[in-house]
């Protein structure tokens, strides 16, 4: 008689699950699920897979991302809400870099706004409000995400292996820190234009706002707070927390470069690489 396989939720197994992950990332492999014996079934057990991916790569963790912040993002990941994912340390990029396109086979640029924090936000039992929240932020920043994720296909993945792939979390170039005013402003209606070219050839443009972030960058940023809160997770003073992408994600090919235009409010660049 066939033995029940015990659910994925020790040390161990989340421990293995993420090496998995892992070694998939460094080849540039994809799978179509992770093994059986170690597969996430909950997004708990997700989360206990991805907390394990700093020890399993080597990689400190300097951030976080927040995937699926607007409602077509979770249908296009069949996901029913947003998911966190941690920024790893040789995976973040300041503006203008050449960001690798190896192995990418999401393709994809996505406007955002960052947020680096000025103190933690340890855990507690009642909510951050989103006063409290916005009271231990240092400073904004416009942002690109290059996301991919090890499984093939990701949109089939469901949410508990998506987790543990780190919410498709994959290369991060930060912005300049914004001027004080961004806190006067309204960023739900907050305009950002961006722009992709080849060499000197423009090839397209595209417009968003804060609004396609939870309605407000700064409502989601303190579902994530609350998020990391109920995990027991502090969000620590330094990190950067990017919030979604603001628009459709940006279409790109190897050897394009894009930019996203904050107007006041600052300007981020990157090249996708020709290799």
């Amino acid at each position: 008689m066939k033995q029940p396989r015990p659910e994925p939720t020790d040390h161990e197994t989340c421990h293995q699950a993420a090496q998995v992950i892992w070694e998939h990332w460094q080849s540039g492999q994809v799978l179509s699920k992770l093994p059986e014996a170690c597969r996430p079934l909950t997004a708990a057990q997700g989360y206990a897979t991805q907390a394990q991916l700093p020890a399993v790569s080597g990689r400190q963790v300097v951030g976080w991302k927040i995937a699926a912040t607007s409602a077509n993002g979770q249908l296009h990941i069949n996901v029913g809400g947003p998911l966190a994912g941690r920024l790893l340390s040789g995976q973040v990029f300041e503006s203008g870099a050449t960001v690798p396109s190896a192995g990418n086979r999401m393709r994809v640029a996505e406007p955002e706004f960052a947020f680096a924090m000025a103190q933690d936000l340890t855990p507690q039992s009642a909510p951050y409000t989103q006063q409290q929240v916005m009271a231990a932020v240092a400073s904004l920043h416009p942002a690109l995400e290059v996301p991919d994720s090890r499984l093939e296909p990701f949109t089939a993945a469901g949410e508990a292996q998506l987790l543990a792939d780190n919410a498709c979390a994959r290369h991060f170039v930060l912005g300049p820190a914004a001027p004080d005013v961004w806190r006067d402003l309204d960023l739900s209606s907050y305009p950002v234009h961006a722009r992709v070219a080849h060499g000197n050839q423009l090839k397209y443009t595209r417009d968003g706002t804060g609004g396609n972030v939870l309605g407000d960058p700064r409502i989601a940023l303190t579902w994530l707070a609350n998020q990391l809160s109920s995990l027991g997770i502090t969000l620590e003073k330094g990190h950067v927390v990017t919030t979604g992408t603001c628009m459709v994600p940006l279409e790109l090919q190897p050897g394009d470069s894009t930019s996203a235009d904050y107007g006041p409010l600052g300007r981020v660049t990157l090249i996708f690489s020709e290799t």
